[in-house]
């Protein structure tokens, strides 16, 4: 009888979706993943089999995390459309923030894997979990898109699905210039510049 694991696997997703969202999939070695989760070697693979295997379970832990963080803003009923978008902006801007005073960009998983084709190629449950996601992100979007065409935030005529898909294309262009080394401060002006064009 084999002894039960001494860790939760919740905290082995997380620490390993840290890893991958800043190194990627091909950068981020085992002994990486062990120390961050603080598991050894031996119980990493005996819970997850390969590096392969936890990068798509933390994938799909980083997607569900990450999309139920941007829904509490977005569904947010308190809020004005404008003010939603301005708020999950502000969750994007606050992570870099955070990593930038640990000396690092905060990186995002789906941005990497996406620019990383091949590893949808090796499973194909990594294409379907990003497309999952993002459909879920331009969903959650455009919801907070028309409340604000509605409350007067944003411009009336604003196309719902292009908007939807703008903000969607700043948040991975404010990803890609913080790993670039642009500070949280100019990140900031850059998002606001941008919903800037969006508000009525």
């Amino acid at each position: 009888m084999g002894r039960p694991r001494s860790f939760r696997e919740s905290d082995v997703l997380d620490a390993a979706a840290g890893e991958f969202r800043v190194h990627g999939f091909a950068d981020t070695s085992t002994e990486q993943l062990c120390e961050a989760a603080g598991v050894r070697r031996s119980s990493l693979y005996n819970a997850f089999s390969s590096k392969e295997e936890l990068f798509v379970r933390a994938l799909e832990h980083y997607a569900n995390v990450t999309g139920g963080k941007q829904e509490s803003v977005l569904t947010d009923e308190r809020l004005s459309g404008a003010a939603r978008l301005a708020g999950l902006l502000d969750l994007i801007v606050d992570e870099e923030r955070e990593a930038a005073a640990r000396g690092h960009a905060a990186g995002c998983m789906a941005v990497n894997t996406r620019m990383n084709p091949d590893l949808g190629v090796r499973d194909a449950r990594v294409e379907r979990i990003l497309d999952r996601a993002l459909d879920r992100q331009i969903a959650l979007l455009g919801q907070a898109i028309r409340a604000g065409r509605l409350d007067g935030s944003l411009k009336p005529d604003l196309p719902v699905r292009e908007a939807a898909l703008s903000v969607v294309t700043l948040i991975s262009g404010l990803r890609v210039m913080a790993q670039a080394g642009t500070r949280p401060e100019e990140l900031d002006r850059i998002a606001r510049l941008t919903l800037g064009a969006l508000a009525a």
